[in-house]
């Protein structure tokens, strides 16, 4: 007999707070788990990433300190990180670990090379100190660590690869979206009441972004824009600013938390503030409201199974976007077909659209995706939806996310290699030849 799908327990394992851009602050993880196992001033440390931790880690803020990079993430990690706050490793650094940390990056001691051999999420920090060595390994999610070493000694090991760990995933792609939206309408509110508090956090820091116009400025620029008289003040305009709002904050390094979806901060944001800014217009029960983030977070889970965790595709335009477009037409009474067919638009509209590494510039890819995101559910509640002669998709919604997975894996994977390579190029930095 098969076994019910606990849609509460995978929201409860992908809708996670994190502090900062979840690639660097993974790092950041790793070296204090490294470092808490082993005594002594530290003397240097070795990072092995992934391409895409690497590209991700390249150009994006990182929490408490006015600095870019995995060797400062890294180094806040070791030295003041707190590895029991997982994501959040960098809530309580204060002003003089900051200092330390800069002093042992300055020094030239922090040495980070790309490893193409486990996947594309892959993390080994080593931190040489005076009196030993630590080393910690993560794998397959950004707070999952699989490995942590003393002095070549392993001391904690997880043999589970991400397939049977995540074995709930297996699951939910055998699942149909209406299956999904229906088991999320029959859900004891209860039960996904947590959710709002991911909405509380995500608006807090969208509030921040366009009260201090941080990062780029793009949600506080597009605000001026309406007060100005240029930009009308709707839904459109303020779903649009809000999101936005959100990343120019976090990309900025913001040291305030944001409510992440399937493993990305920025998910968090896209999947979350559309949905909030339509379930605020509409003055909809708290209910329904967490309803429709289950809805929105789910759907970014499902798409995300296809297309991978981290690849050459804007995992916020292609798929928590879509969450939320799907979670809006869901508010506005739209009906099972309408929300495959909201889908069907998205996928029609934003494919192709690539992640060139976080940076505060993300702002710009978010508040695109959410402008789409609710075009495509105001179209789809007119009955437009992308019919199967156009492009990749089909009749079937699950088939046109399994072919939106093809675009990305394999398809985009020489993509993904060459964005790498010209970021590396233009930050006049070696070109590892192994990029893969």
């Amino acid at each position: 007999m098969k076994k019910p799908l606990d849609l509460v327990y995978i929201l409860k394992k992908e809708v996670i707070p994190a502090l900062g851009c979840t690639e660097p602050i993974a790092v950041a993880l790793a070296a204090a788990t490294a470092k808490s196992k082993v005594k002594g001033q530290i003397k240097s440390i070795k990072i092995d990433v992934s391409p895409n931790i690497y590209k991700n880690g390249m150009a994006v803020g990182i929490p408490g300190v006015n600095k870019v990079g995995l060797e400062i993430a890294a180094a806040l990690g070791a030295i003041a990180g707190n590895p029991s706050l997982k994501l959040e490793v960098l809530a309580n650094i204060t002003p003089d670990k900051v200092k330390q940390a800069i002093a042992l990056t300055e020094k030239g001691n922090i040495e980070v090379d790309i490893n193409c051999d486990n996947g594309n999420l892959y993390i080994d920090v080593e931190v040489i100190t005076e009196e030993g060595v630590g080393k910690c390994k993560i794998k397959n999610r950004h707070e999952d660590i699989c490995c942590i070493e003393v002095n070549g000694k392993v001391i904690f090991e997880n043999k589970l690869d991400g397939e049977t760990e995540k074995g709930y995933i297996k699951q939910l792609q055998k699942t149909s979206i209406t299956e999904i939206i229906k088991s999320i309408e029959e859900i004891p509110y209860e039960d996904i009441e947590f959710l709002l508090e991911g909405a509380k956090m995500n608006k807090a820091i969208a509030k921040v972004g366009l009260e201090e116009g941080l990062g780029m400025g793009v949600g506080a620029s597009i605000l001026q824009n309406i007060k100005k008289g240029i930009l009308a003040d709707d839904i459109f305009q303020r779903t649009v600013l809000l999101t936005a709002a959100g990343s120019d904050a976090r990309m900025s390094g913001y040291q305030m938390p944001v409510m992440s979806s399937a493993g990305s901060g920025n998910h968090g944001l896209t999947a979350i503030l559309p949905v909030v800014a339509v379930a605020e217009m509409k003055e909809v029960s708290e209910e329904k409201l967490a309803r429709a983030l289950a809805i929105s977070h789910l759907v970014t889970v499902y798409i995300k199974s296809f297309t991978g965790n981290l690849s050459a595709l804007c995992g916020c335009a292609v798929a928590a976007a879509t969450g939320a477009s799907v979670a809006i037409v869901w508010i506005l009474g739209g009906n099972y077909l309408q929300m495959g067919g909201t889908i069907k638009n998205m996928v029609a509209d934003v494919t192709g659209v690539i992640c060139d590494g976080a940076k505060t510039g993300c702002a710009f890819k978010l508040s695109t995706a959410a402008a789409v995101a609710l075009k495509s559910a105001l179209l789809a509640l007119d009955d437009v939806i992308a019919t199967p002669d156009n492009g990749i998709v089909t009749d079937s919604v699950e088939q046109t996310i399994k072919n939106l997975g093809r675009i990305g894996t394999p398809g985009m994977v020489e993509t993904d290699r060459e964005i790498l390579e010209v970021m590396m190029e233009k930050n006049k930095l070696k070109i590892i030849e192994t990029v893969c």
